[in-house]
């Protein structure tokens, strides 16, 4: 069964109460009684005096029994007690409680304790019993001639000392039962006080602890209930501001997490994955289920693995590249380090991929131009050789080597060119500005540039764009891509064939397309055309006199005009380039107007 406070309370006054009332009517009983009973014991004294003298004075002889005991009457009356008088060796004489006839049955007095301190000392006294009432025994001796002839006793019941400590003991358990509904009053309310200040207490505690640090206790006074409460209070703030500064520091931890590029993968200390941002579920393509998993579950790679073993051996950070094959392919550089603090592993993935290939792109790159260079350079070489060893003395020969020397010259200077074009365009150097642009102008000066070619193979070239269409950009720019579109379309389109340029604005976009009759190009390289130097029919484009960049350059230029270029093509069927760029927005249309 359990107590309440209210109940324990009461149970304490209780027991202090009983404890004090016991305690109490033990000394005070003892007390009264003794004082009570030396009371008596001198009033005895006082009035054995009194029968002292009076036996002293007896003038009959000791063995005149029958006078004794009359007088012992006489003396027990006077002195409201009982008088007995005791001859020196113990036979009683006379009693006043008993008759002379039954005197001779008595026992001897010699051997009581009042009588022989009384005889050796002058007094005695004593506390017994008379039959079945307790009494108070005092006695003296009695002279008479000179000599000690007796003792004479007097002896009184203790009846009303013990109903004095009757009474005490009515008043204290009287007083005990008052006590104890004081008890009851004072523990129920004081029980109240307290109970409702404890469940205040809890009540804030629970709230505490279920997380609503908020809660606060409010309490007033000054008792230890309200040192508590201010306590509870001072606490709650505290765990709110500590709790706060982590859930900060948290928030703060996972949004660099989550904000960043590379990937994070947490292993608690029995191997498995405790955390992973969202870069590596993007890089790996992980699902939301591999949380508690082992991380070979997730990455089956042999070197990954090999990374897992070294780094339970290891106690510095481990790199490690390992490259992902799948629907994703992937390099990844990974690195391994041990949380010495938890036991588990931190692996840090970074997507090297995009590097990669451009380290790929570069090499390409070096080793395209250097195969681009060389064939102008060697032709340039070779012939000018030719003509320092004696090949200009024969003029008609001579001529013709200039003029292929001059033709691989112009072929460098164009590369060159166009190179720096590229080069420009990349590090976003070039300044482009942003104005309408008008197409129908911008792609008659590009016809008009490539027309002597198309004149000379009669490809012909027809423009069909609205003169009210205009595009939002850099003129040179744009006249610049369409003028390599159709370079390129002319180039690739046989002899009297048809370019047909075509443009229209389709919402807050402007539609430019490029469409020959041209050779066709086959699916396989549609995604690599706008590479740098990447070329169908390699000997071809040279004969052609290309660079094999005029297409990576219109790619830069859309991209750096907002725009974006494509191409459509089957082979022996032509090929369509198709240019998206900004439309003018009305409201410049209408300032343009103005102006």
């Amino acid at each position: 069964m359990r107590l309440g406070i209210r109940g324990k309370l009461f149970l304490v006054l209780f027991s202090l109460i009983v404890v004090s009332v016991v305690a109490a009517d033990l000394y005070l009983s003892r007390a009264l009684e003794q004082q009570l009973t030396d009371r008596i014991r001198g009033d005895l004294v006082i009035r054995l005096q009194l029968i002292q003298d009076q036996v002293s004075k007896a003038t009959f002889g000791l063995d005149e029994i029958g006078r004794w005991d009359a007088l012992a009457d006489e003396l027990g009356a006077r002195a409201h007690a009982q008088v007995t008088i005791i001859r020196r060796d113990g036979t009683v004489l006379g009693d006043s409680e008993v008759p002379a006839e039954a005197l001779g049955e008595l026992e001897n007095h010699a051997a009581r304790s009042e009588v022989r301190e009384a005889l050796s000392r002058g007094l005695g006294s004593r506390l017994g019993y008379n039959l079945t009432e307790r009494m108070v025994f005092v006695a003296v001796p009695f002279q008479r001639g000179g000599e000690v002839e007796g003792v004479v006793r007097a002896a009184e019941p203790l009846s009303s000392v013990e109903a004095a400590v009757a009474d005490l003991h009515k008043a204290l358990f009287s007083g005990l039962l008052v006590a104890l509904v004081v008890a009851i009053i004072v523990s129920i309310a004081a029980a109240d006080r307290l109970s409702k200040a404890v469940r205040s207490l809890t009540q804030a505690a629970a709230k505490m602890a279920s997380g609503h640090l908020e809660a606060r206790v409010r309490a007033s006074g000054h008792d230890e209930l309200a040192e508590l409460g201010r306590g509870l209070d001072l606490l709650a703030g505290n765990l709110s501001a500590a709790i706060g500064a982590l859930q900060k520091e948290r928030d703060l931890l996972g949004g660099i997490v989550n904000a960043m590029h590379e990937g994070l993968l947490v292993l608690d200390d029995q191997g498995r994955i405790a955390m992973v941002n969202p870069a590596l579920r993007q890089m790996l393509l992980l699902g939301p289920g591999i949380l508690g998993k082992y991380p070979l579950e997730v990455i089956r790679h042999a070197d990954f693995q090999e990374l897992l073993e070294e780094s339970k051996r290891s106690a510095e950070p481990l790199p490690r590249e390992i490259e992902l094959v799948g629907l994703k392919p992937r390099y990844l550089l990974v690195q391994a380090v041990r949380i010495h603090e938890t036991g588990g592993l931190l692996l840090v993935f970074v997507d090297v991929t995009e590097i990669r290939r451009l380290e790929r792109v570069r090499t390409d790159f070096v080793a395209n131009v250097s195969h681009e260079l060389r064939t102008p350079i060697t032709a340039i070489r070779g012939y000018a050789e030719t003509l320092r060893a004696g090949a200009l003395k024969d003029s008609a020969e001579a001529a013709g080597m200039v003029e292929i020397i001059f033709r691989q010259s112009e072929r460098l200077s164009d590369m060159v060119e166009d190179l720096l074009e590229l080069s420009r365009l990349e590090a976003k150097e070039l300044k482009l500005s942003d104005e309408p642009v008008s197409l129908l102008d911008a792609a008659t000066r590009a016809a008009d540039a490539v027309r002597p070619r198309a004149d000379a193979r009669s490809i012909r070239l027809r423009i069909e764009i609205p003169a009210g269409v205009r595009a939002r950009g850099d003129d040179r720019a744009i006249e610049q891509i369409l003028m390599n579109l159709l370079d390129n379309a002319v180039k690739y389109t046989p002899t009297a064939g048809k370019v047909h340029v075509t443009a229209k604005a389709e919402g807050n976009q402007c539609l430019i397309q490029v469409r020959d009759s041209g050779i066709g190009i086959e699916a396989k390289h549609l995604p690599r055309l706008f590479e740098r130097f990447y070329r169908i029919d390699k000997g071809r484009s040279r004969d052609m006199g290309g660079t094999g960049l005029g297409l990576s350059i219109v790619k830069h230029l859309a991209a750096a005009l907002h725009g974006e270029v494509s191409v459509e093509s089957q082979p022996g069927k032509g090929s369509t380039f198709t240019v998206v760029l900004p439309a003018v927005a009305p409201e410049l249309e209408q300032r343009s107007a103005v102006s």
